[in-house]
């Protein structure tokens, strides 16, 4: 039996006994929630050396960092590199959307050394495949797509992004309404490609069953892609958008039937007011299934500091009941993200998730805060470095400009206030 046959059956496993404990909950309320299609633990059943985490309804907002070469920039040991800070900085999990090199043997590695779940994108290798034996990538047949996405289960791939949803509807109705971007997805951008040329329906869609088959078999799962999320402000919440979502919402129930897990992907590029918007769509149309959204980010005009600009989104989807956020570099829109993108891409998100946990109430969220304020009450600069979310840059920022009052900082000196204030007979008068 697979993880959602036990827990349909009432069965803790292990594995839902480990993230009960780290999320400081029952484990009977992962079962529920589980069988309920409202929380999942991504986890291959071949991959075992990992740390199963939760994703979904009462649980901390999850954080994903995307890694993986390109055609241009193709160095394994930089992407572990990546792999480690990543989880290092605090990712839950981590994607290979490797696209040059030796993506087999680049995936085998990160998988390897991951203790964090492993996604991917299949349709990318898949694609690449067919251009490397000569063919132009429209050419791409079923079988190659498939037999890709057995290769990456049975090496041991958690969780898969397949957009299943773009299908001639739905792209039907982005193209009649009109879009300033098109499509920015590049798994969306293949599929289109793909239909357009053949003049046939998406294959993960015309074949969704063979895909159920293969994620019940390795207890996979599937993240069901929003291939035409907008890449700009002006595209978001439109019809092409929306009927994806529709049918996604079809395709969950689709999965579950078949006992295997899913999640929802989102937007992308969407205005603050909008935001909450579509959160409550997605929970609604696709009956609560966990929510991983890129970004979102809220505006278009800050290449380099995207970083910041998903943030502010992240904080609000995730404020909103967005389950899952997926980090965004300083370098979107630019270049392949460096380690130290990764890093910054990272925290920024983790900001942005624990800010959401505060809001959500969610169990434990606020505890380090509360210290974190002793600790600045009570001038302890150690505990204060050790409690924040990047210890290395804070004791940096710190040490680099020291006052001659050891008990308070160079920014305000001999008049902290906090100091000032801590002497028991300065509140005297007030009683």
């Amino acid at each position: 039996m697979n993880q959602l046959e036990q827990v349909r059956k009432g069965i803790a496993t292990a594995a839902i006994k480990e993230v009960a404990s780290s999320e400081g909950v029952e484990p009977q309320c992962i079962v529920e929630e589980m069988a309920a299609g409202h929380i999942i633990i991504p986890q291959n059943k071949t991959h075992t050396t990992i740390s199963p985490i939760g994703i979904g309804k009462g649980l901390r907002t999850k954080v994903n960092a995307n890694i993986g070469t390109s055609k241009d920039h193709q160095d394994i040991e930089e992407e572990l590199k990546k792999l480690r800070v990543a989880v290092e900085s605090g990712a839950d999990t981590v994607m290979d959307l490797s696209t040059g090199g030796s993506l087999d043997e680049i995936r085998k590695a990160v998988i390897k050394e991951s203790p964090v779940p492993i996604g991917t994108v299949p349709i990318y290798q898949a694609v690449i495949e067919t251009v490397k034996n000569k063919q132009a990538m429209v050419h791409m047949s079923v079988d190659t797509l498939f037999k890709v996405i057995e290769k990456q289960t049975e090496d041991g791939v958690d969780f898969i992004t397949v957009h299943c949803g773009l299908t001639r509807e739905s792209a039907g109705r982005l193209k009649r309404e009109g879009r300033l971007m098109d499509v920015v997805s590049r798994g969306g951008a293949f599929t289109i490609e793909w239909m357009a040329y053949n003049k046939k329906e998406n294959p993960l869609y015309e074949h969704y069953d063979r895909l159920l088959e293969i994620s019940h078999e390795y207890d996979i799962t599937l993240s069901l892609g929003d291939g035409l999320r907008p890449g700009c402000l002006a595209d978001a919440t439109d019809r092409g958008q929306v009927q994806e979502l529709i049918i996604l919402g079809e395709l969950a129930e689709r999965a579950w039937a078949q006992d295997v897990q899913v999640m929802i992907e989102g937007p992308g590029h969407v205005p603050i007011h909008q935001i909450a918007t579509n959160v409550q769509l997605q929970k609604q149309l696709c009956h609560g299934a966990p929510f991983y959204v890129l970004g979102p980010l809220v505006t278009d005009i800050a290449p380099g500091y995207d970083h910041i600009t998903s943030a502010i989104g992240g904080s609000i989807a995730a404020s909103a009941g967005a389950d899952f956020l997926c980090y965004v570099t300083p370098s979107e829109h630019l270049r392949l993200p460096s380690v130290e993108d990764v890093k910054v891409g990272v925290i920024a998100s983790k900001i942005a998730a624990h800010a959401a946990d505060i809001t959500k109430g969610v169990k434990g969220a606020m505890e380090r805060d509360i210290k974190m304020a002793k600790c600045r009450k009570t001038m302890d600069w150690e505990q204060q470095i050790k409690l924040s979310l990047d210890p290395t840059l804070a004791d940096k920022l710190r040490s680099s400009s020291q006052p001659a009052d050891k008990d308070v900082c160079t920014m305000c000196g001999e008049f902290c206030a906090i100091k000032l204030l801590n002497k028991e007979e300065r509140w005297k008068f007030f009683d």
